[in-house]
């Protein structure tokens, strides 16, 4: 067993919130069943072999790597740490179909994150050279993957650690290399300063001319932008195998989130300083797809300015990083289908995990699905590379709004039931009001995001699919599951706010520190 959990007293009962106590014996999944059946028929968990073993400085660095921090979230997760929380909370607090919907949008944005980055990966390889075929490109990182993720979540949290702490090094190194050489430190000793902010200016006009055509760019950021800013997904997903995870979750979500609100605010404005958004370059990398074409604006600026090897350099830690998120996304992904197959709602083989913990099946099939990557072998990586991100980013907002709509039914019984918030380990500010403003910009932003298609002349029905494929998807598997298993919404007196807490309560007042690693 694993050194920092609650032992199981038997192998027919494992703790939900001590992973750690995972049985070595996985044969015994065969002669226990994992499930039981409640009076109303719907399936219970009964075991999560997962283990404990992400550390405090794998958790601060798996954050600042990869997303933003929504405090409902943070509030839920830390009072309740178990794995794939915010999909299994869904349907705790809210509704068990609600909760199947969830847990598959965010599956699918996962899923198809992984796609993404090896598409991202390939598109940044050929800066320097078209010579490696893309088929090939595409199976060697898939391999990386698995490797990464197949072995013990230790090696996860491990390379992630490494990998996201190349992220924040390069994310700082290109602020200040901006700051620097917008003030004449390069070698053409140019003083350009906010020079593209004047010419050709900062909003760019999309689709029309005039005031219109600004709005409509600015929209058209806002919308990428969506896409951009993840969720307090990563953080929140590592909770079932964090140790000591109300004291380290507590402490994450703190510290995050100001740190990333820097990187995006200050990150975007270096990325309009440092190239105009008229740059050739740029639009050779991503709409001609161009050998040898910069898909950086900090590399572009680098080639204008004469500055010899760093945008090797550059283009090398940026490709570290997009191997860093896919290799997130193949641990979100399979711990979210894991999520799904403990509470009954996806096949039960897939809660099968090796002795170290790992969901085996799970891992392969996101690293099965991750061969639709191979798309951009017909298509252009740039082509495909626009399809993943309309899909990703109308699941990414859907996931948002469950979140916020979640905490609302969350914050509502502990108002019903007399938990005061006050005793949780992390309390949220301005709620319930900050969820419901998030619910309803997210959902707004949800069907503004394929608004292009509907301008005249502008109509893909590629594009439109893959816009608002989820936007239909969700609903139906919402009130297919409402319908097939007769769910209930369920009332704020009624939400278990207790089951697993004792638990959970039992391993924080058992833990013992092991030695720093």
């Amino acid at each position: 067993m694993a050194s920092t959990g609650i032992e199981s007293p038997s192998s027919e009962k494992r703790t939900l919130a001590g992973g750690a106590s995972a049985i070595k014996d996985v044969e015994a999944h065969d002669s226990v069943p994992p499930y039981s059946t409640s009076p109303a028929g719907s399936l219970k968990v009964v075991y999560d072999d997962t283990h404990r073993r992400l550390k405090s400085r794998h958790i601060q660095l798996i954050g600042i790597g990869g997303s933003s921090v929504d405090t409902g979230m943070a509030e839920m997760v830390t009072y309740l740490p178990i794995s794939s929380p915010f999909i299994r909370l869904a349907g705790r607090f809210v509704d068990e179909a609600f909760g199947v919907a969830a847990g598959y949008n965010f599956f699918i944005l996962e899923a198809m994150l992984v796609p993404f980055e090896l598409v991202a990966c390939n598109l940044i390889i050929r800066y320097w050279s078209d010579i490696v075929p893309t088929g090939a490109v595409i199976a060697i990182i898939l391999v990386f993957y698995g490797l990464l993720n197949v072995f013990a979540v230790k090696y996860y949290g491990e390379s992630e650690f490494w990998l996201a702490l190349g992220k924040v090094l390069l994310a700082v190194g290109l602020i200040i290399y901006t700051f620097v050489t917008m003030l004449g430190a390069n070698p053409l000793r140019d003083r350009f300063g906010f020079r593209y902010w004047r010419d050709p200016g900062s909003f760019a006009e999309v689709y029309s001319t005039g005031s219109l055509g600004r709005f409509l760019g600015f929209l058209t950021c806002l919308v990428q932008a969506s896409y951009t800013v993840a969720g307090p997904d990563y953080l929140s997903m590592a909770a079932g195998e964090t140790e000591n995870p109300r004291v380290v979750l507590r402490s994450a979500y703190n510290k995050v989130f100001g740190r990333l609100m820097a990187f995006f605010v200050l990150g975007s404005m270096a990325v309009g300083i440092n190239a105009p958004y008229t740059s050739q370059e740029l639009a050779d990398a991503y709409t001609n797809n161009k050998p040898g074409a910069a898909a950086s604006p900090y590399v572009v600026a680098m080639n204008r300015l004469q500055i010899r090897v760093l945008p090797d350099i550059v283009n090398a830690l940026i490709l570290s990083a997009c191997l860093s998120a896919g290799n997130s996304y193949v641990y979100c992904a399979s711990r979210s289908l894991f999520g799904l197959a403990l509470e009954g709602r996806a096949p039960r083989v897939l809660t099968r995990c090796t002795k170290n913990g790992v969901p085996i099946y799970c891992v392969l099939l996101v690293l099965a699905i991750s061969l639709i990557s191979f798309l951009q072998v017909s298509s252009g990586s740039a082509v495909v590379l626009t399809w993943f991100v309309s899909i990703i980013t109308a699941s990414q907002l859907i996931n948002f709004c469950v979140i916020a709509f979640t905490y609302t039914r969350f914050k509502k019984a502990c108002d019903v039931q007399g938990l005061s918030r006050d005793t949780l380990p992390y309390k949220g500010r301005w709620q319930p009001f900050l969820a419901w403003y998030a619910f309803s910009g997210c959902i707004t932003m949800v069907f503004l995001n394929g608004y292009s298609v509907f301008i005249h002349g502008n109509w893909k029905i590629t594009n439109f699919f893959f816009s608002y494929t989820m936007v239909g998807l969700f609903p139906v598997l919402y009130f297919g599951w409402k319908i097939l298993k007769r769910t209930e919404c369920i009332k704020a007196e009624n939400i278990d706010l207790h089951k697993d807490v004792e638990e959970i309560e039992e391993y924080t007042r058992n833990f013992v520190p092991g030695p720093p690693a």
